[in-house]
Parts: C-alpha cells; structure tokens; sequence
C-alpha cells in the first residue's frame, strides 16, 4: 500500500493542465451559468470513435458539476427554460431535490439544440460526484471518467474533486488488473477499464452499439496511455508494462490479489462480501478478501460486483431520464440509440461472414 500511496502523489492528469478550447466548445459553455465547478465532453460528439469520419453531426454529451443544483437549475430555467421538460414547472427545488435523492444522482436535459446541433447534458452536484469518484457509489458518472474525457472546465486546485479524479483511475486500475489474466497487451488492459461502466448495463444488450468499448479504444489509444501511464511506478511490485511490445505482465498470486481487493471503491467491496456471504454463514470483510483471493473465481467475483452496481444505476437513471426528457425526447432518443445497434449488429454479422 505504501507504494501505491506515493505513485499516487506523482500522478498527473487531464485536471492538472490548462484547457484550449475550440470556439464550438466555447459557444456550448456561454449557453450555461457560469459558476461550474467541473465541466466535461465525452463520447462520439468530442472524440472521434472508430468507423466515424468526424464528430460533426454527432450529438454532444456534455457533464455539468455544480457546487449547489438548485441555484444552477434556477439560474439554467432563467436562461434555458425550453432545455427542460414539462418538469420546469415544479420549480429548481424540486428539480434539484429531483435530482439528489433518485437515481445516479445526475438530471440529464437531452436533444437541446444549439447552432451547431444537438447538446446532451447532464448535472451532478460536486458531492455526488465526489462519491460516486470515491466509492463509485452508483459508478456512472465514475464509469465515463474512466475514458478520456475533454474538460471544459477544470476544478479548483483545491477542490476536493481533483484527489477524487485520481483515486477513481486508481480504482479503476486496481479492478481491470483482478479481471486481467497474468499476461495480456496493453489493448486488453484499455478495452477492460472502458468496459467497466458498461458491465451489467441493461442498454448492453439492446440498444447501445455492440462494438462500442472497441470503437472508443483502438483511436484513442495514445489518450488512454496518456490517462493511466502514471499509476504503472506504483503498481511496479505487482505489475509491469513494456513500452516498447504494448506487453503487460502481472503477479496474480494471493498476496497480489489481496493488495488490489483491498484497494477496490467500498461499493465493490461490500457487494462482493454480500454476494460471498450468501449461504448464511456470515464471514467479515478481512476473511471474504483472504478467502477469494485463493479462488480461482476471484475474477467472476468482481466481475458480477461490478455488474451489480452498473445494473442497478443504469436501470434507475433511465428511468429518470423519461421524465426529465420528456417522452417525445425520450422515444426520438431511445429510438436513435436502438437505430445505432441494430446498424452495429449488421456490421458485425457481415464482417463474420
């Protein structure tokens, strides 16, 4: 543990850079009250993905952080009352309390046009996304932020969010290396931390493009070596990266597979000691990590642990969203997303033929 705290203190990422933004993202930000804490692009509307030509014409996903929801959702309705749906009228208290208590924590305003097309966004207060970062505590927001993202706005050097970041990419990495055999290419490594958000998805199976974690991986495979290069020194007794092969080796005894158990978000871990403890007989955390550590099934353990968790927000955020879309928003989205599978489910039976 102790290495893995001080590689942690030299790590660097995308919050510790100055941001350049393109005029297209610098109209999106003026659209919005300006006291953002942490604002992010992601998906095909920022990073081109594999098979795309460009990002224009694609919808822009956007993540808006506030400090406090109900000040942003009264100031949002004054500039922006056409983004909301008919809920506008229950006033930003109850959107705000809306938001808070049901779901991913996040109220997602979808198909907002704007001069160069479509906005999607969503709002998540820094509290939540702190525990969702931490804990992965509903492990949505967490999820998208184990890819590469384009900030838009970064938080203050001093805001709580910044050592979050880092510790959500150090879960991340502590996960994927538990799921990864003893030897695997660097490939393998960035196509399992992208499709962790996505395990236990319930729009996996219908309604998402079936190659999605590969169409996100193989263009931006220099940003997601960029993500999670400086977490390798701290690893170094447990695991190695050759530079030169794209060539990963790890230790998967015991002893290798305690460090990075007992390093997992608290909500993986307490699903995996539930899930153990399942015959009745009753084991705390200490002796579940010592146990599954020498079972050959530790991989499938946090596997379904991390599927629990995607399963249970994915459903609930959904949910939510038909109402904070409204349900012609709903339907055109849902539509375009079902649209979308059924093209990548074509493509894919023709290239195995």
């Amino acid at each position: 543990m102790a290495t893995s705290r001080l590689a942690f203190k030299t790590v660097r990422l995308f919050c510790d850079t100055p941001v350049a933004l393109t005029d297209k993202f610098r109209h999106i930000l003026s659209l919005f009250p300006e006291d953002l804490v942490f604002a992010f692009a992601y998906g095909s509307g920022a990073f081109q993905q594999h098979g795309q030509k460009s990002t224009e014409g694609n919808v822009v996903d956007l993540i808006l952080v506030v400090e406090d929801a109900e000040i942003f959702h009264r100031l949002n309705l004054e500039r922006n009352a056409k983004h909301y749906s008919s809920m506008k009228y229950l006033g930003p208290h109850l959107l705000a309390s809306f938001q808070e208590k049901w779901g991913a924590r996040v109220y997602f305003n979808t198909l907002v046009p704007y001069k160069h097309g479509l906005l999607k966004y969503g709002v998540i207060s820094s509290s939540a996304l702190v525990a969702d970062l931490l804990d992965w505590e509903w492990m949505y927001i967490s999820g998208r932020l184990h890819k590469p993202v384009m900030p838009l706005v970064l938080p203050h050097s001093s805001h709580p969010l910044r050592s979050a970041l880092k510790h959500n990419l150090q879960n991340a990495m502590h996960t994927a290396l538990l799921l990864l055999p003893d030897t695997f290419q660097e490939e393998a490594l960035y196509q399992t931390l992208a499709g962790l958000s996505y395990s236990g998805d319930f729009r996996m199976s219908f309604g998402e493009d079936r190659n999605k974690v590969k169409n996100i991986v193989r263009p931006q495979m220099e940003k997601f070596r960029e993500l999670y290069s400086s977490f390798w020194p701290g690893l170094s007794a447990y695991a190695e990266f050759n530079t030169s092969s794209g060539r990963c080796e790890q230790d998967t005894s015991p002893s290798a597979r305690m460090f990075h158990l007992n390093l997992l978000p608290k909500q993986i871990q307490q699903t995996i000691v539930h899930e153990w403890n399942r015959d009745g007989r009753w084991q705390d955390v200490e002796d579940v990590f010592r146990a599954a550590a020498h079972d050959t099934e530790c991989p499938e353990l946090v596997k379904e642990a991390v599927q629990k968790t995607v399963n249970t927000s994915s459903w609930s955020q959904s949910l939510k969203g038909i109402p904070t879309a409204g349900f012609v928003k709903a339907v055109r989205y849902g539509f375009a997303k079902i649209s979308k599978f059924w093209k990548s489910l074509k493509k894919s039976q023709q290239d195995s033929e």
